[in-house]
């Protein structure tokens, strides 16, 4: 039967197409992941998918992973259910590659390996951006597979608040509020958001009533403020700061039923001083990422992120839409604890655009950025990309576009120098100080036409880290390939269609398929707005093959179908009620052997704007 479902999954979408009167016009997105400064998507060179705060409250996502999950090119991994391990795969790169950003700060986590995504609660979102592809040219490590930056919302003027409440299946209890103030000179914002459940066993048996195990718990408390004032017409100070405090209950290794817990308590600070004139805009910041964790059998991790620097926009010609930015930044990363390791990052970069009417038709852009690093403790490295993209008029609402990229990750402090464990009378040894950062090459090519676009992928990374007996180059070229389809549209005015759907050929250097990766992904939403004040929606994500470990050996975890639904009722103008189902089908699977995924579940609640 599930060998059936992705199927009827595509011709829905096909005939969808067929019968499609109109496109979704959209209001302009702008994104500032791309160049590092602020531009319309349309503008934008690079392979970039926004998921909005409209979408993120109108399926009420619970984590940025389910969101992402979305994205096409993206899934994700998790040990169980909330605020179990979870790795987010983009285009084939796990965790430890993607380079994830929240209001620019750094939240990958210098004490592990790779961004906490388990963490990472939707709250008080106004959009996140993914850009794919090789970043490394204009944010340095750890973009390898590309930059995803959540930002919150802003302050509007004059005064604003909000508070929402959700309950439902494992005793699961969401609420938070949040309120704002701004006038001319200057403004404040405050929001926080709790999740509390009783949870499901992390580790069981796929076949086995999770009711039969015990529970492990989770409890995340996520809060930002942010304010800010004018000194003048041509300069500002802004400062954000978040605050993530989780508290998680899981089971040991191998061993379902037993009790372990970790706590964390992370912080997020960026302060920015913006100067605006003729020539260019200044911005001089100072970024902090705090992290601090520790677990029940004693394990402590503790570690800082701080980074300083300044950037320039200038803009020339072309009634301004050419612009260059320049800037240097440093960077020093430390591992407190037992490891008591640091080493810092100098870098100066510089990304180019232009925007050139006539050529190859219609409107082009060129945009190109390279990037100089010196690290102390690693080899100088120079990365760059180059992007065009071009909008043509003669073939009407039709897109090209195409980058190219070289990227770098260097080896975490973890993966340098965190001593091994014995479980069960078994030495598993962990870090490597002989570790050398591993080196990336990567292209995709796009076309779009009205509402299809489709992209090819590739990427080649030498000497590859990841996990042996150890943690170790593993010598050679690791190859990742793969298409994304998406295609957005609306049937008459009150249902809205979109699809996407990835293949995905991850080799390692043997040639070997990477584990953990499915080689088919396709995403189907339907969404009714036929009744007035109602809005209902079908979320359904088919996973293809996905194996256990590399080579397709091991547990074979894939071929399934969940499906999602929720439904909005506006009962005024500021207050929301819904009710959303998540496992519709009560689909039994494992993302990771070993490990439980939510079996069918409901929610109800309530948001209110004032």
């Amino acid at each position: 039967m599930s060998k059936n479902i992705p199927l009827s999954l595509l011709l829905v979408a096909l005939l969808s197409s067929a019968n499609a009167s109109q496109t979704v016009e959209l209001d302009t997105i702008t994104v500032t992941s791309a160049t590092k400064t602020k531009q319309s998507i349309k503008d934008v060179t690079s392979n970039v998918n926004v998921i909005t705060s409209e979408e993120i409250e109108e399926k009420h996502y619970t984590t940025v992973s389910e969101a992402l999950s979305t994205v096409p090119g993206i899934n994700f991994t998790s040990n169980g259910g909330l605020g179990q391990a979870t790795s987010v795969f983009v285009r084939g790169f796990d965790s430890k590659r993607v380079l994830v950003l929240i209001d620019g700060v750094r939240y990958n986590d210098v004490t592990g390996f790779g961004a906490p995504f388990a963490d990472l609660m939707i709250q008080d979102i106004q959009q996140i951006e993914v850009v794919k592809g090789a970043q490394s040219g204009v944010w340095g490590a750890d973009a390898t597979a590309g930059v995803i930056n959540i930002i919150t919302k802003k302050a509007a003027q004059g005064l604003h608040g909000f508070f929402n409440t959700q309950y439902g299946s494992f005793d699961t209890l969401k609420y938070g509020a949040g309120a704002s103030y701004k006038t001319e000179g200057y403004y404040i914002k405050a929001s926080s958001q709790k999740v509390d459940t009783n949870g499901f066993s992390s580790q069981a048996s796929k076949d086995v009533d999770l009711d039969s195990y015990e529970k492990d718990g989770y409890r995340n408390t996520t809060s930002n403020i942010k304010f800010g004032f004018n000194i003048n017409e041509t300069n500002a100070i802004d400062i954000s700061h978040t605050i993530i405090n989780s508290h998680v209950e899981y089971d040991g290794f191998n061993a379902p039923n037993s009790y372990e817990a970790s706590r964390t308590n992370d912080t997020f600070t960026n302060i920015n001083f913006n100067h605006i004139d003729s020539f260019n805009e200044l911005d001089i910041y100072m970024n902090k990422s705090k992290f601090d964790r520790d677990y029940s059998y004693g394990g402590e991790f503790d570690g800082d992120v701080y980074e300083y620097g300044i950037k320039s926009n200038i803009t020339y010609n072309n009634n301004n839409k050419d612009f260059v930015i320049v800037g240097i930044d440093y960077k020093s990363f430390k591992h407190k604890n037992s490891l008591d390791k640091e080493y810092n990052n100098k870098a100066l970069f510089v990304t180019n655009s232009n925007e050139l009417n006539g050529v190859f038709s219609g409107k082009t852009i060129i945009t190109e950025s390279l990037r100089a690093e010196r690290y102390n403790k690693f080899d100088n490295k120079t990365t760059g990309k180059i992007g065009i993209k071009n909008i043509n008029d003669i073939a009407e609402d039709f897109t090209f576009s195409a980058n190219y990229g070289t990227a770098y990750n260097v080896p975490t402090i973890y993966q340098l120098y965190q001593p091994g464990s014995t479980f069960f009378g078994t030495y598993y040894p962990l870090g490597n100080p002989n570790l050398t950062p591993e080196n990336t090459t990567s292209y995709d090519i796009s076309a779009e036409y009205k509402d299809i676009k489709l992209t090819y992928f590739s990427s080649t990374i030498e000497d590859m880290i990841d996990y042996t007996s150890g943690y170790v180059n593993l010598i050679g070229e690791s190859k990742i390939q793969g298409i994304e389809v998406e295609y957005d549209t609306s049937i008459n005015d009150d249902i809205l269609i979109s699809t996407n759907y990835t293949y995905l050929d991850a080799k390692n250097q043997n040639a070997q398929a990477l584990r953990r990766r499915p080689n088919h992904t396709l995403n189907l939403n339907i969404d009714y707005y036929g009744i007035q004040d109602l809005h209902l929606g079908a979320y359904a994500q088919y996973i293809g093959e996905r194996y256990e470990n590399d080579d397709k050996q091991g547990v074979e975890n894939g071929k399934y179908t969940v499906v999602n639904m929720v439904a909005n009722y506006e009962i005024s103008k500021n207050i929301l009620a819904y009710v959303k189902i998540d496992n519709l089908f009560n689909e039994h699977y494992q993302v990771v052997d070993g490990y439980a995924s939510a079996p069918l579940s409901a929610y109800t609640g309530l948001k209110i704007n004032f």
